[in-house]
């Protein structure tokens, strides 16, 4: 049994699968013959009787002959386009002309660019919607906040979580105007002068570039009005940096929820199935294996543009086929990893399991030590001397903590209501409730509400 990818049977959708299959390419590349042909007959050079018989074989792809051809011949655009004028007896003698190999794949590339971009719009969509639903769900839910993975100061889970479909939402806005803006080669000839074509066309009312538009309407696409042999590699790279924000920020909530379902944070997990296994070693493990996926797949998509970067600098003059061999592996394998990814994210957010008594319980332990900075505010407020405050609060802050490392209980609200430097501007009852931490959210609730309908906006749903 030959190899076979990842991407063929694991990662990926069936939908996302069959835009990038081969039979869908060799039927985008018949279609591009015929567009022409069309546009050609329209000029009169192709006769009604050649379209018909075109027209008739089309969809005929018979992909064993196609590769026996190639066998011989080592070229696959050549093989495919041999097959099709074999089943066209009347009509296969005009296929191609003109035409180079670019003017048919770099088309058929766009329109598999743009279907399978569509495709992951969709799912961006989906993932942003239920991302909208846990927010509206957690925006109250106090939990603490980290920073350089230290207990910092409270959050909600609402307002960690918006921050990342506050990313995906803009990446959504970048992808759909991208979408809009990717371009074909068009049907220029060898180097993209049309001089074939022009020359071809002498005497007829129809020129090169209406013969393109012609064509080009039937692809659905529109072309770059100054190409090389090929389009512009440059936008594969715009397309695979798009693509790779997309992954950066799909990575950061994986990563970080691998974070929060970690005993030390337990704030939410991904869901895990009741039959599910965990380790074959360990019985008891609940490995965030969908969150680790999701970081693999999404690494991956960002590496891909390093190639991408390449292949638009050292692209030499008007062609060079250095390019070939990796486009027909990242650009599929991109999409195929975002598209997994984003169905990954969307199956983990729809069963997204919160931990409110963990968070509760790590907010009683920690939570006191951030509201120090909060006791500060008001000390200063109070008329106290901001830098005096500030280390006076330091040090019975690290003398609790010392405390409890020797299983000591004062607790860090004892000793700062007994503290008569501090007294001198707060009451006792005042510092206790400042040492809540459970309210010290300031906006994060309203905030991430206001994410939430934000998105709803953006696709015009209310539900809730």
């Amino acid at each position: 049994m030959s190899y076979q990818s990842p991407f063929s049977i694991r990662y990926g959708s069936a939908e996302m699968r069959r835009i990038w299959s081969e039979e869908a390419k060799r039927r985008l590349w018949r279609k591009t013959w015929l567009a022409v042909a069309e546009a050609q007959a329209a000029a009169g050079l192709v006769t009604a009787e050649q379209m018909d018989d075109i027209r008739s074989h089309v969809d005929d792809i018979d992909l064993p002959r196609a590769q026996q051809i190639e066998a011989s011949i080592g070229h696959d655009l050549m093989a495919e386009l041999r097959c099709f004028a074999e089943q066209c007896p009347v009509g296969g003698g005009v296929l191609h002309w003109g035409m180079t190999s670019a003017d048919v794949q770099d088309n058929a590339d766009v329109v598999r660019q743009k279907a399978a971009l569509h495709l992951l719009l969709q799912r961006l969509r989906d993932v942003l919607l239920v991302f909208a639903e846990r927010i509206e769900e957690t925006a109250d839910l106090a939990m603490m906040g980290y920073t350089h993975l230290q207990p910092a100061e409270p959050t909600t889970l609402g307002y960690r979580l918006s921050l990342y479909a506050q990313d995906c939402l803009a990446h959504l806005h970048t992808l759909g105007s991208l979408h809009q803006q990717l371009r074909g080669k068009g049907i220029k000839g060898a180097v993209g002068t049309s001089a074939t074509f022009t020359e071809m066309l002498e005497g007829s009312a129809v020129t090169s570039e209406m013969m393109e538009a012609t064509a080009l309407q039937a692809l659905g696409i529109d072309a770059f009005p100054v190409t090389s042999q090929v389009y512009p590699r440059i936008q594969d790279y715009t397309l695979v940096a798009a693509l790779a924000g997309l992954a950066a920020s799909l990575h950061k909530f994986a990563f970080d929820l691998r974070l929060m379902q970690s005993m030390g944070f337990r704030a939410a997990a991904e869901p895990f199935g009741e039959d599910q296994v965990g380790s074959s070693a360990m019985p008891f493990k609940k490995n965030p294996i969908q969150a680790e996926n999701m970081c693999s797949l999404t690494r991956m998509v960002g590496a891909a543009l390093s190639e991408a970067w390449e292949n638009a600098a050292i692209t030499l003059l008007e062609r060079t086929l250095d390019d070939s061999a990796n486009r027909r592996r990242f650009l599929p394998e991109v999409f195929l990893a975002l598209d997994e990814t984003l169905l990954n994210a969307h199956r983990i957010l729809k069963g997204l399991v919160v931990d409110e008594e963990a968070s509760r319980r790590i907010l009683n332990v920690y939570g006191p030590f951030a509201a120090v900075e909060r006791l500060l505010n008001h000390l200063v407020k109070a008329g106290a001397d901001r830098q005096e405050m500030h280390e006076r609060l330091r040090q019975h802050s690290m003398a609790v903590r010392e405390a409890k490392q020797e299983g000591k209980t004062r607790t860090l609200v004892e000793r700062l209501a007994n503290d008569t430097s501090i007294l001198h501007y707060l009451q006792p009852g005042r510092i206790e409730a400042l040492m809540d931490a459970h309210s010290y959210i300031g906006l994060a609730p309203l905030r991430a509400k206001e994410t939430a309908a934000r998105i709803r906006a953006t696709f015009g749903s209310t539900d809730s």
